[in-house]
């Protein structure tokens, strides 16, 4: 018989799941495995991911669990910055590898580059940091001095970092130490002794899988597909990645849609009850991003624009019972927040306990400025 659970259910089980209804006592890595990985494209947001997720959170422990090699750094999931354990962090990287997109006739005819140049920059890069970290300028100088790549070390002064994409997703490269304002390179063994290597993308999907769902759950093939690498793995390949897990995966009936849990949260989210907790989330949070802001369950579908900006803007949200109901902003010490209307009733009291959670992270003495949009 399928499990029937209703969208609050669920959604109560996501925060909780995410350690944000209740907020944990585990430590930094322990979050990031949680989620699956965090989304490090704007540095101070996803500090903040971690720390509004943890009880006694300290400024900068983010930065010392990548410095101990507990996280690391690198390009991963649909080519963004992510914060990865380095047990866990090889199965993304290699679903992320198994596109192959940097042999596709798009990225030649784009960047100029044949499959053969890049296994050459690849190798070059590997040359260049296997003995120590490398900063961006270093790296650019030395594939510049290679025959016939002059123009190639030109393509990698963009901070995008794109044509070091594919040797990130190949687990060849994360992000060193910083050289002061300067980021560095370096091999994922010299950022982490936990490093666990990539696993074949059969024996990685099932590790991905599991790791989604035990965060994102219910959910789908689809939602699961778009959030590693934005959809681009075949239908039928992944369907068959999902049937190979068995009786690990349970279907449900989540008021009326079919989706999947694992089979080991079943009876924990049957006793789930609907949460009215109120969270005051960072921009570019997991939450959010790991359903993708189309998913209307979470951010409601008239309200996306506000939520998933120009360039890629993910804004900073609050979160009511798993639903996105507004969004906020930092200004100076004012927490300006933009409450959708259509959300109903203020809740005020629990707006103000997050502001005031917020000034203990940030150590900053801030008060509401409450608007309705």
């Amino acid at each position: 018989m399928t499990l029937q659970v209703t969208w609050p259910q669920a959604l109560a089980w996501r925060m909780r799941r995410q350690m944000l209804d209740p907020i944990g006592p585990v430590p930094v890595d322990e979050v990031v495995r949680r989620l699956g990985a965090v989304q490090a494209q704007v540095a101070s947001s996803a500090e903040l991911a971690v720390r509004v997720r943890r009880r006694g959170s300290r400024r900068g422990e983010v930065a010392r669990a990548l410095s101990d090699g507990r996280l690391v750094k690198t390009w991963a999931m649909r080519g963004t910055l992510h914060l990865l354990t380095p047990q866990e962090g090889g199965a993304f990287l290699s679903l992320m590898a198994a596109g192959r997109s940097w042999e596709r006739p798009s990225w030649r005819r784009y960047f100029g580059m044949t499959p053969r140049q890049m296994e050459r920059l690849r190798g070059i890069v590997r040359e260049e940091i296997a003995e120590r970290p490398v900063t961006r300028e270093e790296l650019i100088e030395a594939v510049g001095r290679r025959r016939g790549f002059k123009r190639v070390a030109e393509g990698l002064r963009s901070g995008w970092g794109t044509l070091l994409k594919p040797i990130a997703w190949q687990g060849d490269l994360v992000f060193g130490p910083s050289a002061g304002t300067r980021v560095t390179f370096t091999t994922p063994q010299t950022a982490s002794a936990r490093w666990a290597g990539l696993p074949e993308p059969d024996e990685a999907a099932p590790i991905a899988i599991r790791a989604y769902l035990g965060a994102y759950g219910p959910s789908t093939v689809e939602a699961f597909s778009f959030w590693v690498a934005g959809g681009w793995f075949s239908r039928a390949r992944l369907r068959g990645w999902f049937a190979e897990l068995g009786a690990a995966l349970v279907e449900v009936d989540v008021d009326g849609e079919r989706a999947w849990i694992l089979a080991e949260h079943a009876d924990e989210m049957a006793a789930t009850k609907p949460t009215a907790a109120v969270r005051l989330l960072p921009g570019f949070d997991q939450f959010v991003l790991g359903p993708g802001t189309k998913d209307g369950h979470v951010t409601p579908a008239a309200r996306r624009a506000d939520v998933s900006r120009t360039a890629g803007w993910i804004s900073p949200v609050v979160v009511v019972g798993g639903v996105v109901c507004g969004t906020w902003e930092l200004d100076g010490t004012d927490v300006r927040i933009a409450w959708f209307k259509e959300a109903g009733r203020v809740p005020r009291r629990g707006i103000a306990d997050e502001v005031g959670s917020l000034s203990t992270l940030l150590s900053a003495d801030l008060r509401v400025d409450m608007r309705l949009v």
